[in-house]
């Protein structure tokens, strides 16, 4: 009986799963049962992570506005401006606070001073 020759379409798939670990190291890169494992892991940690970079970040600002606040010496806090921008409904968002307060103090201080008077 002739041989038979298999197919390309296990290949084609062993090998589209080999790019995607091909910066890992190790047998991580090398073994195919290893690799879909690795694929598993990184795929559900990208997943769990794009959630949690969003959190990060949003505490990154929260505690940039409360630093600068609080390093004024005024005895006001963070709680307060937020609860002054929802009452005078201003646009602004803790990423752009967070940038001003940063780059340019003497602004933010009079965004908050007039936040703070009313």
């Amino acid at each position: 009986m002739t041989r038979i020759r298999r197919g390309y379409i296990a290949r084609r798939r062993r090998t589209k799963i080999r790019l995607f670990a091909s910066t890992f190291r190790g047998a991580h890169s090398k073994l195919t049962r290893t690799i879909t494992q690795q694929k598993m892991r990184a795929l559900i940690s990208t997943h769990r992570d794009r959630g949690r970079k969003k959190r990060d970040f949003r505490r990154l600002w929260i505690t940039r506005i409360n630093a600068v606040i609080r390093g004024d010496g005024v005895s006001y806090s963070y709680n307060r401006l937020i609860q002054g921008l929802y009452k005078r409904q201003l646009l602004l968002n803790r990423k752009i606070l967070a940038q001003i307060a940063i780059s340019n103090r003497n602004f933010f201080y009079t965004i908050y001073d007039e936040i703070i008077k009313s």
